[in-house]
């Protein structure tokens, strides 16, 4: 479990081929030092199991479900990537309830540039939308933001400063894919409404 609060950026330091899947080596040595194998740490969002570590980096693998349903596939040697360890029991909690698994892809799709400030606008899928409503909180990459505007297909977050320049997402462009969680308290009402029906 996560809160969506980025910890740090980190950064591809080599993909390595295990068809049908692959290793992903990320470098960040503040985390790497403070990690164990087998710990869990969110990449872009993605829950993910350190299999190895050195003073400098850790190693994850990612099968060929979370390489076609996340941007993780997308990823090349050098790409920066937000990085966020697992919650401890007692930890403060900003952000919100993050799981690391991932829902879909979004496409941003427009940047309102307000100097130091500005709003993305997301393209979703409809069975996505349905789970997110203004005010509520969404996971975007790994980010714990605030949802502004909430349409059938469609979805905006207005960004601060300081989340810019401290994520991935101060370097994202239009067209560029994300990863998206959206709020877990969603995804249990559309639940219990479906099963009237069964």
């Amino acid at each position: 479990m996560f809160s969506g609060i980025i910890e740090s950026l980190g950064t591809v330091s080599d993909i390595i081929m295990e068809p049908p899947g692959c290793r992903l080596v990320i470098e960040e040595t503040n985390i790497a030092t403070a990690t164990n194998i087998a710990d869990s740490i969110s990449v872009n969002g993605c829950c993910l199991t350190v299999i190895d570590k050195t003073n400098q980096t850790f190693t994850f693998q990612a099968g060929p479900e979370t390489l076609a349903r996340t941007n993780l596939g997308l990823l090349v040697k050098g790409s920066p990537v937000n990085l966020e360890r697992a919650l401890q029991l007692g930890d403060r909690l900003g952000g919100h309830f993050v799981s690391g698994h991932i829902d879909g892809l979004a496409e941003l799709v427009r940047i309102d540039d307000h100097g130091d400030w500005q709003d993305y606008y997301f393209s979703i899928p409809k069975e996505l939308a349905i789970q997110m409503a203004s005010k509520g909180s969404v996971a975007v990459d790994g980010v714990s933001l605030t949802l502004v505007r909430c349409d059938r297909e469609l979805f905006s977050v207005a960004l601060i400063p300081f989340t810019l320049k401290v994520t991935t997402l101060g370097s994202r462009k239009t067209g560029d894919k994300v990863n998206i969680e959206t709020d877990i308290l969603a995804k249990y009402v559309q639940r219990l409404l479906e099963a009237k029906e069964w």
